[in-house]
């Protein structure tokens, strides 16, 4: 079954484009299977004779009962699912096994977002704790968050950005989200202000280091790509500052974003197309917010309320 997984992920990679982080997801599910089958098999290459509804039903108990959380199995079911399907699609399988086992319900998490004074609070912190150090890190945060927050990019949409990607003219992004889908995101007026003095320590900075060809827009104290990592490193600490939520990562600001856009009255339609999702259902775990607003014009203006 090994030599099948490795098929199915260079299926994801080439045909459905899928990015490096979720690749890595993908691998570590199919991977944690295999080691599972193998340990039941006493096998160290087993085949599909345990793909099967039952076997795969029991290896979502052995999930459940060795700690993991209801989410973690439902993703695991859903590697499991999308490996399934390709089997049957390839011909390897007449039928789908694990199409035939139903996830496990979840309990519906609203998304986390800062109100709009954290989020205006939280601009002001990477020139606050840069005063005086090093010029470059301290604009460099300041993009990072009114990329993150006026435009909703994602994080690999953001380290994925290259020079070419800006659009000063139509005061635009270029991004490359899921699947290889590029789409145009507006920029905002402050996060233009923050590029524009951003892009000549950038070039001071690259001249430097002997990196003057560098096509990243955003990049690390010594010239190359700024990884993901720094990124997740740097706001969570930014937005520590401001907010005493928890779970505070980039996400939060794209979360932010689409929250702060329907709670000042956009169009659902149009949010899901800035934030680049391809099915409306997705968009709608912002719905919460649009129902606040309207019970909060109602409970201000009906006399009967």
């Amino acid at each position: 079954m090994s030599e099948l997984v490795e098929r199915f992920l260079a299926f994801l990679r080439m045909r459905k484009r899928y990015s490096g982080h979720t690749l890595d997801a993908y691998t570590r599910d199919l991977n944690q299977y295999l080691e599972y089958l193998a340990a039941k098999s006493g096998s160290d290459d087993p085949g599909l004779d345990d793909f099967t509804r039952t076997g795969i039903r029991e290896y979502l108990y052995f999930l459940s009962t060795s700690g993991l959380v209801k989410r973690s199995v439902a993703r695991k079911l859903a590697a499991l699912k999308s490996f399934g399907k390709f089997l049957f699609r390839e011909g390897v399988l007449d039928h789908d096994p694990a199409g035939e086992v139903r996830t496990p319900r979840l309990e519906k998490r609203e998304p986390v977002f800062l109100s709009q004074e954290e989020a205006g609070h939280a601009m002001g912190r990477p020139e606050a704790e840069e005063d005086g150090k090093d010029d470059l890190l301290a604009v460099r945060g300041r993009v990072i968050l009114e990329l993150l927050y006026g435009s909703g990019l994602r994080l690999s949409e953001l380290v994925g950005l290259d020079m070419e990607s800006v659009d000063f003219h139509n005061a635009s992004v270029k991004v490359l989200g899921k699947g290889s889908k590029e789409r145009i995101v507006p920029v905002g007026r402050l996060a233009l202000q923050a590029i524009r003095t951003y892009i000549p320590l950038r070039e001071r900075r690259l001249r430097d280091k002997g990196c003057s060809g560098e096509r990243a827009f955003l990049i690390n104290r010594n010239g190359g790509r700024l990884g993901r990592r720094q990124v997740q490193v740097d706001v969570g600490r930014f937005l520590r500052a401001v907010s005493e939520k928890e779970h505070l990562s980039p996400h939060v600001l794209r979360h932010t974003f689409a929250t702060h856009l329907l709670d000042n009255g956009a169009d659902l339609r149009a949010v899901q197309e800035l934030l680049g999702h391809s099915s409306m259902s997705t968009t709608q775990i912002y719905t919460h917010v649009t129902v606040d607003r309207l019970s909060r014009a109602y409970r201000q203006a009906h006399p009967r309320a």
